[in-house]
């Protein structure tokens, strides 16, 4: 079975009519005979659409609960089971309910359309997903509920259902789409005349694209050359000289006289790469281009009328727009010339329109030797061989009594035209060619010093060895040239993988970026330079190198990035062909500025979002766990200061002592705020001495009952490096929140180890534990586990307690208790020289 073909109603507006034009369809397609029926339709209590659905076959909705209501939507699995020839499914970009078969109702449409059925369904332009943001820009409104272009543009139809705005406010006003009391509403808000028209005038835009891609499509798989002129385009050839620009401003106003009208601005360039283009003036001349709404292309093409003509044929060109040309009149010796080849070439379905400018007839400047790339040392040494080297070798050869002959002077004279071409180049070689003519003639083919010649076998022999000289020159040169650029080639595709390899890696270096490039092209200085808009001054956002420019216009090399960046680089003029890497190393660079940004707005955006998260447990603590013990005390004081109770002595000690209870615990919690307030601002400075742990750790217990702690520190453990007084709250708060967790009873047992050069205190309680995925929590501010209760403190302890361990270079680690429980772990530095010496040996062991 075939898949199904798929029918959109698109509608410029919400009520212009594309359900009722569906239905009107799908009675059309009843009365021929088709199998059809209403999989889904929303008539959204409009009478004339409800109306529309009588005589219809309706499948029945599937229902969905959802936070206890009921929804109704779709039955994909009944449609599919009904298997009609046509299913009418309507607004393509609704969202279904949690629950159903799938998230949106155009991947419902997919399945029908998979299983053969044929569906006819609508959508509004607006919501279009590319054109969300252009709508909310128009409206205010952003749609929530979209569907992917992609999925529209695959439709085998689509129907453009379209109303003036006057007309769809006069059914608004008539009752036929809104309720009345929402009529006002949504007159005055979304359906205003502006709105209505920028909606309409996107959905037209948008059809007729897709139509263009029809046209397009149906041109390619017919092979159809010509030109239809169904829109006017306009192709603006580029020669990079300064009269682009009068060129692009001619053919904006030509466009301007037809609406609709394209205008594309091409610059074709060489394959080796030789161009007598101005890099500064294409820039230019790209911006200027996009400024009048067109676009700017790059083509490759070593003809250049063929390649301008293929390309506007391409694109469906109805006119070229060419400059006149530049040459003298003697540089026609070159050839006619772009401009009038291309109206010769073009036909009937292509108008070519030549512009005067100032420039015509100032001259162009000559085509660069192929031979240049060559160096200017190795040109010169070609010359010599060529030129200079046939005299002597004539000379050489008339010194001598007996030659070798008159075919062993041609394979002479041939071997310096070779060594010619291989190192200048054609030209050096072509010249050593015809002066080896003209020798040969004149000193070694009789009559000697003469040009003319007797003998016709001499004859042949001097025009073979012409016609071999500039046949082995051509091919040397070729090679040469074509060796030169698969080196060029490999060096490319060396630095572009270096890019890409830096773009997988994530490098955010910029300056290392920069560095390469200066390298790379052997420059002084590389920056990159950005603005804010066209008017606003250039800012340099990276530069290496002594003295970078502050302005892409004081380079001797500019790559715009964008519209409003650049990479400046001064030292040297590039050649053309170095600018297509140069380009990517500018794409790369802007691309590691961006993710430069991101990062530093990630890491702040972070901050502030630990900030506020403290902030608010902060405010949360305060509210709650500073209230109770200020709660207590305010009661305890106000019931001693009451006269109306006669507080007995044993009433008043137990109320003060309630106020002392409640001011221990304010000050414990305020005391960690401000330990936590100091570790986050990096003011914790610890000093280290040497001491030992049994003189700590018992101080550190001084809170907890007594007969909750087994303790267990070895008399032999070496001293260790810490701040006593920041140890012993680091163990009383680990301490006192074992026992919190201990189950009742049940004393928790503390110990000490030696392990090498760091000792090990163990807090070991019988709790029911903290899972793995949890452990690390713990330690962060203002986190209490599982069912601590409340007023028991604000969830700072061991986030002071781990803080105040990494500030004396120790550790702080939680794990699990062997048979259940949690083992905090405190691992400290053993003081320099302190370290345990080994286990002396039983008095009964040998060695």
């Amino acid at each position: 079975m075939g898949r199904g073909t798929l029918r959109i109603y698109l509608g410029a507006a919400p009520g212009v009519g594309k359900t009722y034009a569906m239905l009107s369809e799908a009675h059309r397609r009843v009365e021929r005979g088709t199998d059809c029926v209403v999989a889904l339709v929303e008539h959204h209590d409009r009478p004339r659409t409800e109306v529309m659905l009588h005589g219809l076959e309706q499948v029945p909705r599937t229902e969905i609960t959802y936070r206890s209501a009921v929804f109704t939507e779709m039955d994909v699995d009944a449609v599919l089971e009904r298997a009609p020839a046509v299913a009418l499914v309507d607004e393509l970009a609704h969202t279904n309910v949690p629950g159903s078969r799938n998230a949106k109702r155009w991947q419902d449409v997919a399945e029908l359309l998979k299983a053969g059925i044929d569906v006819i369904s609508t959508v509004n332009i607006q919501h279009l997903e590319s054109l969300g943001d252009v709508v909310e820009s128009i409206t205010g409104v952003r749609q929530q509920e979209t569907v992917p272009d992609e999925v529209v543009r695959r439709a085998d139809q689509i129907e453009l259902v379209d109303m003036s705005p006057q007309a769809l406010r006069r059914r608004m006003a008539h009752g036929n789409i809104y309720q009345p009391d929402k009529l006002d509403a949504a007159l005055s808000n979304y359906f205003r005349p502006g709105n209505l028209t920028a909606l309409r005038e996107l959905a037209l835009l948008w059809t007729a694209d897709r139509v263009d891609e029809y046209l397009q499509q149906y041109r390619g798989e017919h092979d159809i050359r010509t030109t239809w002129q169904a829109r006017e385009r306009i192709v603006v050839g580029l020669t990079g000289g300064p009269e682009g620009r009068t060129l692009i401003r001619r053919a904006s106003r030509m466009a301007a006289k037809g609406s609709g009208s394209e205008i594309l601005a091409v610059y074709i360039a060489r394959s080796d790469g030789l161009t007598s283009a101005s890099p500064k003036e294409l820039a230019v001349q790209r911006t200027l281009v996009e400024d009048v709404g067109g676009t700017f292309h790059h083509v490759i093409g070593d003809d250049i009328p063929a390649a301008l003509l293929e390309f506007a044929r391409g694109v469906n060109a109805t006119q070229i727009v060419l400059g006149s040309s530049r040459r003298k009149t003697w540089q026609y010796i070159y050839g006619p010339g772009v401009g009038a080849t291309v109206a010769r070439e073009s036909g009937p379905d292509l108008d070519v329109h030549i512009v005067t400018h100032e420039e015509v007839a100032k001259g162009r400047g000559l085509p660069i030797a192929r031979g240049a790339r060559l160096g200017r040392a190795r040109i010169i040494w070609g010359w010599l061989v060529g030129v200079v080297g046939s005299v002597l070798l004539s000379l050489l050869l008339r010194s001598l009594e007996n030659g070798p002959g008159l075919a062993n002077d041609v394979l002479l004279f041939l071997f310096l035209t070779v060594a010619a071409a291989l190192l200048g180049g054609l030209r050096p070689a072509l010249a050593s060619a015809a002066v080896g003519v003209m020798l040969l003639n004149y000193w070694f083919t009789p009559p000697t010093h003469t040009l003319t010649v007797q003998d016709p076998e001499n004859f042949v022999a001097i025009v073979i060895f012409f016609a071999v000289a500039v046949a082995v020159s051509s091919v040397v040169d070729l090679a040469a040239r074509r060796t030169h650029q698969a080196a060029r080639l490999r060096a490319e595709s060396e630095i572009l993988s270096f890019l890409a390899g830096s773009v997988l890696r994530g490098e955010t270096a910029l300056d290392a970026l920069l560095e390469r490039v200066r390298e790379t092209f052997a420059m002084e200085s590389v920056a990159l330079l950005e603005r804010t808009s066209d008017v606003d001054p250039w800012t340099c956002a990276g530069s290496v190198g002594p003295a970078p420019v502050a302005r892409p216009d004081d380079a001797d090399v500019d790559m715009p990035v964008g519209d409003n960046m650049a990479l400046a680089l001064s030292g040297r003029v590039l050649p053309a062909e170095d600018r297509r890497v140069l380009g990517a190393f500018a794409a790369q660079a802007a691309v590691v500025l961006d993710r430069q940004r991101l990062v530093s707005e990630a890491d702040r955006a972070r901050r502030l979002a630990e900030g506020n998260r403290i902030r608010t447990a902060l405010l949360a603590a305060v509210s709650h766990d500073l209230r109770t013990p200020l709660a207590g005390i305010k009661a305890a004081v106000s019931s001693l200061r009451s006269d109306d109770v006669a507080w007995s002595p044993e009433d008043e000690a137990e109320l003060l002592e309630g106020i002392e209870d409640g001011a221990d615990r304010l000050d414990h919690l305020v005391g960690n705020l401000l330990d936590m307030s100091r570790l986050q601002t990096g003011t914790v400075t610890p000093l280290i001495r040497e001491i030992d742990l049994d003189e700590v750790v018992p101080m550190a217990l001084g809170g907890v009952p007594e007969g909750s702690v087994d303790l267990d520190i070895p008399e032999t453990l070496p001293m260790v490096a810490v701040d006593p007084g920041l140890l012993e709250r680091v163990v009383a708060n680990v301490v006192e929140n074992a026992v919190k967790y201990s189950p009742g009873g049940e004393p928790i047992a503390v110990a000490a180890s030696a392990h090498g050069e760091r000792v090990e205190l163990r807090v070991v309680d019988r709790g029911r534990g903290v899972p793995d995925e949890a452990k690390e929590r713990i330690f962060e501010p203002f986190q209490r586990y599982g069912d601590a209760p409340r007023g028991a403190g604000v969830g700072l302890g061991l986030a002071v307690s781990r803080g105040f361990a990494e500030a004396m270079g120790g550790t702080l680690d939680a794990e699990d208790t062997p048979g259940g429980g949690l083992t905090m772990v405190l691992t400290l530095t053993v003081a320099p020289g302190r370290a345990q010496a080994g286990a002396a040996l039983p008095a009964g062991a040998t060695s």
